[in-house]
């Protein structure tokens, strides 16, 4: 009976643990797409209204940016990760690479998603005279110019996260290679570096577990004053989660 608890509190803890890192995925790729799209648009309404001054194409962005848009943009993030999960047969509680990310955003349908929130957004600024029918005219003519600057800054941003990971896979490296041979220096410029671009890639799982205990460990160290004399259990103890 204890053995079928524990397993049962195991399970309750993956699934928790799971739901726990797929909401932060969510609320990173949010916060990052989200940034893209903004940039995005200033771009796109460059292009499409060339002949007006900086401050013209911020008051128009903003007019649209005001009906929703950015609300809308983050359901359309939303929406798009989750259809494009299930219909890429992830059924893990989570992503976990960025090769995931991008066939859920591929298939979620993000682009056409977003165009639906822009449309929506131009003819609301519109209809209250914060943009004049000109100008709205001009915008949804060219807004297919906005919906590639979009997918270009898209896709550029999920390639630099292939390479931080990549850059943070290569620390935690660095870290264990020093670790072995008790370099604190070297695994003090790894932490930081670990540290660094552990903030600035999307959440994964294994990467996280890594990057914990290797925290951990840093951390145990360097509060007994390097030294490097640790039990078995303390390690185990480091490689705990959390």
């Amino acid at each position: 009976m204890e053995i079928e608890i524990q397993e049962s509190l195991n399970k309750s803890e993956i699934s928790s643990l799971n739901n726990e890192i797929y909401k932060n995925q969510i609320n990173f790729l949010e916060s990052d797409i989200g940034k893209v799209v903004n940039s995005a648009v200033d771009i796109g309404l460059k292009a499409i209204l060339p002949n007006l001054i900086e401050d013209e194409i911020i008051d128009i962005k903003n007019a649209i940016i005001s009906q929703g848009f950015k609300e809308g943009v983050k359901s359309a993030i939303d929406s798009a990760l989750d259809m494009g999960k299930s219909m890429s047969g992830i059924v893990t509680g989570n992503f976990e690479n960025i090769s995931q990310v991008q066939m859920a955003i591929k298939k979620g349908g993000i682009l056409d998603k977003i165009s639906e929130v822009l449309d929506l957004s131009i003819s609301m600024a519109n209809k209250k005279n914060l943009i004049n029918n000109s100008t709205a005219t001009l915008i949804k003519q060219g807004k297919n110019t906005l919906i590639g600057a979009i997918s270009d800054k898209i896709e550029e941003t999920l390639s630099n996260q292939i390479k931080g990971i990549e850059k943070l896979e290569k620390h935690c490296i660095n870290w264990e290679k020093a670790y072995k041979i008790k370099d604190i220096n070297q695994m003090e410029k790894a932490y930081k570096n670990i540290n660094k671009y552990l903030n600035q890639t999307v959440p994964l799982e294994n990467i996280l577990k890594q990057a914990r205990k290797i925290e951990n460990l840093h951390n145990i160290i360097k509060n007994n004053e390097n030294n490097f004399e640790i039990t078995p259990e303390t390690i185990l103890l480091a490689e705990k989660f959390n």
